[in-house]
């Protein structure tokens, strides 16, 4: 996958994914109006992938194991 593309809307969202959207919206304030609207998860998209991506391979680094396919597609 092309890091400077988002993934199609509604496309491969796991659980890794959707926490961090429900993370993001719990910022208070002016910070965390970007992540908060109708259209917020689509917007952010882009960044959220880059950053669910350095989870995973940390977690993968670190634990020498692959995340589950449960929690990460």
């Amino acid at each position: 996958m092309n890091n400077n593309q988002a993934p199609p809307a509604g496309g491969n969202r796991d659980y890794l994914d959707k926490a961090l959207d429900a993370a993001q919206k719990k910022i208070p304030g002016k910070a965390g109006d970007r992540f908060r609207g109708p259209d917020a998860a689509n917007k952010n998209r882009a960044m959220n992938e880059k950053i669910t991506d350095f989870i995973r391979k940390q977690f993968e680094k670190m634990t020498g194991k692959k995340v589950p396919s449960k929690v990460s597609n």
